[in-house]
């Protein structure tokens, strides 16, 4: 038994190695620092075309991440207050725009790319990329 479920672990390895090696999101630039007030551009370059779902999170020093904006591939262009999400599917990019940067946006900031979502609730998961 012992045989059979270090196999299996291989196995599973081996087929996340190649899902991962295969799907890449990518962040630039990987270190940003604006004047409080100024605007922040963030970019995230993917390389699956499947990806249909699109995130930003924000990480505070010590805390998880919190789910700061997404989109869905049918849509360009989404804004919430000062959060501005842009995908271009055609060049595979996405990005996030900060407008008038306030000390609460310091932190970790990421993105992320999936190709599917369950029961209409995104989350960090399996399937998802992350770029840093």
């Amino acid at each position: 038994m012992e045989k059979f479920l270090g196999f299996s672990l291989l196995i599973l390895w081996l087929q996340l190695s190649w899902v991962t090696s295969q799907k890449k999101v990518e962040q630039s630039p990987l270190s940003l620092t604006v004047q409080e007030g100024e605007d922040a551009i963030v970019n995230c370059t993917y390389t699956d075309t499947a990806f249909n779902y699109f995130f930003w999170y924000h990480q505070y020093h010590g805390k998880g991440p919190q789910l700061l904006i997404q989109i869905f591939s049918n849509v360009a262009t989404k804004q919430d207050g000062r959060f501005t999400m842009h995908l271009n599917k055609a060049t595979r990019n996405f990005s996030l725009h900060i407008s008038a940067s306030q000390f609460g946006d310091s932190g970790i900031h990421f993105c992320a790319a999936s190709t599917q979502c369950s029961l209409g609730t995104c989350s960090l998961s399996q399937i998802l990329q992350l770029g840093f």
